[in-house]
């Protein structure tokens, strides 16, 4: 590790106030070397250097959060910091210790094998932020792996996780992408034939990267002490509205993690977007989407789509499963929550709660994609609930479809439509197909049956067509990171052009907008990349 950076020009704006390492017990043990952490919340570990770090990409709007104002590509000692070579004054740098289940099953200590986290930084705004580096080298949870990460892995991180954040979804951010200019070595489909890949360091923020795995653990090994010292930690800390920790206090907090958790995936299933690795140490205590490993969007809309090659047999993870596996997890949370909260009732109530929140919030999302108010009536959320059902009657692409229907001429101000007039509303929604000439008559009059139903309610409701697309624009994206765009951007990046990484991120920033000159970007999977590798599935190999 290089020396410490005392320049006070560049980062002065950086005040770190690392509560996490200052108030919770950490592992006594100083030496990075794989093992089995007792105890503690936590081990201190540095990043390990790499030879040559060289920023390929960077979010402004989160480095002015922070309070960042530098020029980051004129800058060398930006790749260092957040590359792994340089600390901070003030950073105080340590993997988190927790466990998990992993596909249902209880894994043990798991940790952070590859995530260093540097500090936390109180924002110009008094918003509390952890800055932690992906892929910056091993740590005492590593187990068997390097504790690297590789480009394809980092670019999808980087950009999923600001392309998240501007489509309105609770997410983690990201800071900055570096590549290290060393080779890794992975074995990407697991089939025995490894390879070398370049490198790379993503820096992650958010306000904290607890999990629930970090009480799932404490609480196997009936370390009760330090659970209830971490609970109340994280009230205090990242809950700092509930008050000062109490019975009561404690109850409210896991209710609102809950009530959080199902916010979060409601707005997964409005845009589409599956995780593929919910394991309870892949979720947010602070209802934040975590982990960007092998996640996908829906193109055909597909319920039982997965994108993780180890869920393909079972598909757990798959889009349609979400909601159920949030609950299974909240109820794993719950069990490690009850030996120091010791009431039963009161945790099951906060877990009915996720159920009670997540139906509204979806009933409400539902419509909304239509373009019809909130508080809908119940004709309004059974018409937006049989959407879906339309939806797989053909090969249809989601993003597409909803802003196809937005601006497919219904005219609810006339009481009937003319044959022609149908075929110009239909004829608008063929944009979403993937094989228009294969959609069966059946399947056209099914969906211009929902249609009539939908013209009758928005002429009940006077909404014009007008009216309804601004609306529906405004929830419904027409930007998303299809699997293959961030492909082709890993694909360049790898041949030395990161150019595509930025593009795609400044598109991304305004998903909602019509951008004419990024047409290009918005088209369906093009049929190419239906089966190909990184477009359609993924491992879990990084």
């Amino acid at each position: 590790m290089k020396d410490q950076i005392t320049s006070e020009s560049a980062w002065a704006s950086l005040q770190f106030d690392n509560r996490f390492t200052r108030c919770l017990p950490g592992d006594p043990q100083p030496e990075n070397f794989r093992r089995q952490v007792r105890g503690a919340c936590y081990s201190r570990v540095r990043p390990t250097p790499v030879v040559a770090p060289q920023l390929l990409g960077w979010s402004a709007d989160m480095a002015a959060r922070l309070g960042l104002t530098l020029d980051p590509f004129t800058n060398p000692e930006v790749a260092e910091v957040f590359g792994g070579n340089r600390l901070l004054d003030g950073m105080d740098p340590f993997a988190m210790c927790y466990g998990g289940h992993q596909f249902g099953n209880w894994a043990g200590q798991l940790g952070d094998g590859r995530a260093i986290n540097l500090g936390e930084v109180v924002a110009p705004d008094r918003q509390r932020w952890m800055l932690q580096l992906k892929g910056a080298g091993p740590t005492p949870y590593s187990r068997t792996a390097d504790g690297l990460a590789v480009l394809r892995s980092s670019v999808r991180e980087f950009l999923c996780s600001e392309a998240m954040f501007y489509l309105g979804v609770p997410t983690t951010r990201a800071l900055s992408l570096v590549s290290t200019g060393q080779l890794v070595t992975r074995d990407m489909f697991y089939d025995g034939n490894p390879k070398q890949e370049p490198g790379a360091v993503v820096c992650r923020v958010a306000p904290t990267f607890t999990r629930f795995g970090n009480f799932q653990l404490l609480a196997a090994r009936k370390d009760l002490d330090v659970l209830q010292q971490l609970i109340d930690h994280t009230i205090l800390t990242d809950f700092p509205h509930l008050g000062v920790p109490t019975e009561a206090i404690r109850l409210q907090w896991f209710q609102e993690v809950c009530e959080r958790t199902a916010e979060m995936i409601v707005h997964w299933m409005r845009v589409g977007f599956v995780h593929g690795v919910m394991n309870t140490d892949n979720m947010s205590i602070a209802g934040l989407t975590i982990d960007y490993g092998p996640y996908g969007w829906l193109e055909d809309f597909d319920p039982s789509w997965t994108p993780n090659t180890t869920d393909a047999a079972g598909r757990r993870y798959c889009y349609g499963e979400q909601p159920s596996v949030g609950l299974w997890n909240l109820v794993q949370l719950a069990n490690a929550l009850f030996p120091v909260m010791q009431d039963a009732s009161g945790l099951q109530k906060a877990i009915d709660a996720y159920t009670t929140r997540f139906n509204d919030d979806c009933n409400q999302m539902l419509a909304a994609k239509l373009g019809l108010p909130a508080q809908a009536d119940a004709a309004a959320i059974e018409l937006a609930g049989e959407l879906p059902e339309r939806l797989q009657d053909a090969e249809t692409d989601m993003t597409i479809f909803y802003r196809a229907l937005a601006r497919a001429p219904l005219l609810p101000q006339q009481a009937e439509l003319t044959g022609e007039q149908w075929a110009v509303a239909l004829d608008t929604l063929q944009d979403a197909w993937y094989t228009p000439d294969k959609v069966s008559p059946d399947a056209k009059a099914q969906l211009q049956q929902w249609l009539s139903r939908y013209r009758q309610i928005l002429h009940t409701q006077q909404i014009s067509d007008d009216v309804r697309q601004q609306r529906m624009n405004s929830v419904n994206p027409k930007y998303v990171l299809r699997n293959y765009l961030a492909q082709l951007a890993i694909e360049r990046a790898e041949q030395g052009d990161p150019g595509l990484i930025q593009e795609l991120l400044d598109v991304l920033q305004r998903p909602f907008d019509e951008q004419p000159e990024k047409e290009h970007l918005a088209k369906k999977r093009p049929e190419w990349a239906r089966d190909q590798p990184g477009c359609s599935m993924l491992s879990c190999s990084s």
